[in-house]
């Protein structure tokens, strides 16, 4: 069973068309990356699959279900998300943020219980926050921040996580902090990931299955290394490059084409 599909689905605002018409799956436990030029629909998709978005014709099914039709604590309880564009009240500690995660478990009938602390501990520890608990939500870093913010997710303790560039504005060593623990939960949980990415070189060594997306279309979808080309990235990104191989995953790599210094032969010392 997909974890997710999108059925002949068209989305936009107002009179605008984003996404035209199309179909696609997710596969269960794996890890899926969006990729695509700025403004191609990557983000409107993802809000779609997560219900934050109706669609303008078609359907996005969550387990064969049409999301649209189920109640809202059913599809919290399977599906979350972590938007492009996040912020805390200010003076929130990152221990009520997480805990935030558990709101579709909470009912005027059910109030805080055992199995809530153990997941919001959990997920403290699973993202490595645990000891920045009381620590307000605006004191830390960008790299700390998200990771929390991931947490939230985690105590919500879906099986589908869905991500808007969950790496944006972080640095090299944040970035791929972030994305092993994402790889982490799908390895060792089988957690069903779905993230925006810009960067094509981490998609690629991080993805199971890719889908790439021009003109309001899935242009193409497979594993990295099946469908990621020269001609692909031409014709999506409008980029000349050479694509070859990364040392250390053996998937493929995108070397741009561009002006810069070029250094022949031996370096020398200065």
């Amino acid at each position: 069973m997909d974890a997710l599909s999108v059925k002949s689905l068209t989305l936009g605002y107002d009179d605008s068309t984003i996404i035209d018409d199309i179909s696609l799956t997710i596969p269960k436990g794996k890890i899926t990356i969006l990729i695509g030029s700025n403004g191609c629909g990557k983000s409107t998709l993802l809000r779609a699959m997560a219900r934050l978005l109706p669609p303008k014709s078609g359907s996005v099914l969550l387990h064969e279900t049409e999301i649209e039709k189920m109640p809202t604590n059913e599809v919290a309880k399977n599906l979350s998300i972590l938007p492009q564009s996040t912020h805390a009240p200010e003076g929130l500690t990152v221990l009520q943020l997480v805990k935030q995660g558990r709101y579709p478990y909470q009912s005027w009938i059910k109030q805080w219980t055992e199995e809530d602390e153990r997941a919001v501990d959990a997920a403290l520890h699973a993202t490595r926050v645990y000891d920045l608990a009381e620590r307000k939500v605006e004191s830390l870093s960008g790299g700390q921040r998200q990771r929390v913010w991931i947490a939230m997710t985690l105590a919500q303790q879906t099986d589908i996580l869905l991500l808007d560039e969950p790496t944006t504005f972080l640095d090299m060593t944040h970035q791929i902090e972030i994305l092993d623990l994402l790889y982490d939960l799908n390895q060792l949980e089988q957690r069903t990931i779905v993230m925006v990415l810009h960067d094509l070189n981490l998609a690629c060594r991080y993805a199971d299955h890719i889908i790439a997306i021009k003109d309001k279309k899935v242009f193409e979808q497979g594993k990295p290394e099946n469908i990621i080309t020269e001609e692909l990235i031409w014709k999506v990104f409008g980029l000349h490059c050479k694509v070859t191989f990364d040392p250390f995953s053996g998937t493929p790599l995108c070397v741009p084409y561009g002006k810069g210094r070029k250094l022949k032969g031996e370096r020398k010392n200065d």
